[in-house]
């Protein structure tokens, strides 16, 4: 449920982009891949795995230039056995945002929305955002939000302009109440607000939340239990590829005190019924997949 475009076979390299790419190699111990779309999916097709796929826009934020939604799609439309593509837009772009995010579900298929709160400087429940969560929401289509503190920006004079405090997930309910039909996707394990996003998955029947930024090993106890119990239905494998390997994620995953029922529902289950493939036989033509209905999604 969460993986990223983080190369582009069309645009120049970027400074602006390398600058932050070098302080996340620092952050986490390590020089990540930064593979193309087409490697992302040759990736994930030796592993018998689809991938919901996305971009960033940050263009707003921090200057750096994006890998664009229709070559995200297009390109995830000639991978369409291993690859689903989700779209970015910047949540305070308005009415040219919502425009826009109808022309790439018409258009060009995309089956879902991913935001950064952090990086694209918004908090979620800001009113400006709505034009956009409305088409979405219209649609029955997911919407992803980084949740929590992220390794973007760390070390970096100013954190690289990046600030955490939009990414409380708790600024989520508010959008959950709003658009209650909108599925909702908490991304990662929110530190330092984990119990915030379980509280909000628990209360609100549309959100759910993803596993992905960390390592299973450091999940803390309390997530845990709910991934076994009451929250267990609105679990979802996610890697944050190329930042952690789906290899990594899942044999430190083994290692959990999972149930073997919910094990299933994490890693399959839960993700076919919130994107609709579990209607239809042949998952490559998700694009042919009408909207998760309203109980489906919630």
């Amino acid at each position: 449920m969460h993986v990223h475009a983080n190369r582009s076979s069309r645009l120049a390299p970027d400074p602006v982009a390398e600058a932050f790419d070098a302080a996340m190699f620092e952050y986490f111990k390590q020089k990540m891949p930064k593979p193309t779309i087409a490697e992302t999916a040759a990736h994930y097709r030796d592993r018998n795995m689809l991938a919901v796929i996305f971009t960033v826009d940050t263009e707003r934020g921090n200057g750096q230039f994006r890998i664009s939604n229709e070559e995200v799609a297009e390109e995830a439309a000639q991978h369409p056995d291993v690859l689903i593509p989700f779209a970015s837009i910047d949540p305070l772009r308005g009415k040219m945002g919502a425009r826009e995010a109808r022309r790439l579900i018409q258009d060009f298929g995309v089956r879902g929305f991913k935001f950064h709160p952090s990086l694209q400087g918004f908090f979620p429940n800001d009113r400006a955002c709505y034009d956009l969560y409305e088409v979405i929401a219209e649609a029955r289509l997911p919407a992803i939000f980084h949740s929590g503190q992220t390794g973007v920006g760390a070390g970096m004079a100013g954190g690289g302009g990046v600030r955490l405090k939009y990414s409380d997930p708790m600024h989520l309910d508010d959008v959950a109440v709003d658009f209650p039909y909108l599925p909702i996707v908490i991304a990662h394990p929110s530190f330092p607000w984990q119990e915030n996003a379980l509280a909000v998955a628990t209360h609100k029947p549309n959100v759910y939340i993803d596993l992905s930024g960390w390592s299973p090993k450091y999940f803390p106890e309390i997530l845990v239990r709910y991934i076994n119990g009451l929250l267990k239905h609105k679990m979802l494998f996610g890697s944050d590829w190329p930042v952690i390997t789906p290899d990594r994620w899942l044999a430190d995953f083994d290692q959990l005190p999972i149930k073997p029922e919910v094990r299933q529902m994490v890693l399959k289950t839960n993700a076919e019924k919130l994107l609709g493939l579990d209607r239809h036989p042949v998952f490559g033509r998700y694009q042919r997949l009408q909207p998760p209905s309203v109980g489906d999604c919630c």
